[in-house]
């Protein structure tokens, strides 16, 4: 070995987890200089295994599901039963792949882990997901059918009934996810949803918890709240509404006093960060020690609701990373909900870090 081989060795050894450009600069070397001679020790075997270094800090990892969301907008209050007039709107979705996208369009570097099909609808979402956050950790296999969610909407925009389906996702075994570790021990953040099955919810969780990583968990629905344990310590961010409180704790919320219980017990069990959502009624953000409410920004008009509280979670998270405190950060989510359900779209496409500034601004 030369010098230079031995040097990055030597760093190696200190730090396995450098960057390209951590090493570079400590070097004193340009990074494709650095780049050619690991890919040299790689070909000659003075290094082995797995990833010797970690890909650039700052990205965020957003782990879940990936669907077709299809909309029926029905021109009259529903009758069951019977057939109900309707135009069709259809869109990409999936908390992880929506919580991409607002992040990529809030400038983050936001990267999708996920399953789906060699189908017309991965197709769909590929297209629309692509110039927002990196496809490279998911995985296609023409064996299975992309996920797919349909929503009934009443004429106002309510909605009436959800149908899901996401067999796809169990294939996010632990084995799987692992298989992109390096990725995640390099990231700002991971973001996980529990369309994810229940050990690879809690390998991600244990994997945050044991190397210091930030983590954000979205519920996605009460039905799946048994697929997150009891222990919650690892947990940066959990953001959850009424209902998925109510089904995890197994209790009641209906007044104040015991929204405020249910935070207060979400946090006993480990979270870092707890926040309860109540549609119109505001969030309750919890942390150790302690308990606010906020109230919600009410929009000028509710043209969908889908999509609002992926939108609400990732204003959290951009608040978050941009180093905010709590007040700052809840009124990120509250204003990008907001402004979500304003819009036909799933993530609207107006969305930026200047635009969500200036609504901000807006509201003071």
């Amino acid at each position: 070995m030369n010098q230079k081989q031995m040097d990055v060795l030597e760093l190696l050894k200190r730090n396995p987890y450098l960057s390209q450009q951590e090493m570079a600069e400590t070097l004193n070397i340009s990074r494709p200089a650095l780049a050619n001679l690991i890919s040299t020790m790689m070909k000659s075997g003075q290094i082995l295994g797995r990833a010797y270094i970690l890909p650039e800090e700052g990205t965020v990892i957003c782990i879940g599901g990936a669907n077709v969301d299809r909309k029926f907008r029905i021109s009259k209050k529903a009758e069951m039963g019977t057939s109900n007039p309707a135009s069709t709107v259809s869109s990409v979705g999936g908390v992880a792949r929506n919580i991409a996208e607002n992040l990529g369009r809030l400038g983050h570097q936001a990267k999708l882990l996920s399953v789906a099909g060699q189908d017309p609808d991965w197709q769909m979402i590929e297209a629309a997901s692509a110039p927002y956050m990196g496809l490279e950790l998911t995985k296609n296999d023409a064996a299975y059918t992309t996920g797919s969610y349909t929503a009934v909407l009443e004429p106002d925009g309510e909605m009436i009934l959800a149908l899901a389906d996401m067999a796809v996702y169990d294939q996010m075994t632990p084995e799987f996810i692992g298989r992109s570790e390096h990725a995640l021990l390099s990231a700002e953040m991971l973001v996980l949803d529990l369309n994810c099955p229940e050990d690879t919810v809690e390998y991600v969780r244990e994997l945050a918890k044991t190397r210091g990583l930030k983590l954000a968990v979205i519920p996605v629905s009460a039905p799946k709240m048994d697929r997150l344990g009891k222990d919650l310590s690892g947990i940066s961010w959990l953001i959850l509404n009424q209902d998925e409180a109510e089904k995890y704790l197994s209790t009641t919320i209906d007044s104040r006093e015991s929204w405020e219980q249910a935070a207060t017990d979400l946090i006993a069990r480990g979270a870092e960060h707890v926040v309860v959502t109540a549609g119109s009624k505001g969030v309750i953000a919890a942390a150790e020690g302690s308990i606010k409410h906020y109230e919600s920004i009410s929009p000028a008009v509710i043209v969908d609701v889908t999509g609002a509280g992926d939108a609400f979670s990732s204003g959290i998270i951009h608040g978050s990373l941009a180093g905010e405190g709590l007040d700052e950060i809840v009124r990120t989510g509250l204003m990008n909900a907001t402004k979500t359900l304003e819009s036909n779209a799933t993530v609207r496409s107006e969305l930026s870090v200047r635009q969500l500034k200036n609504e901000l601004e807006e509201l003071q």
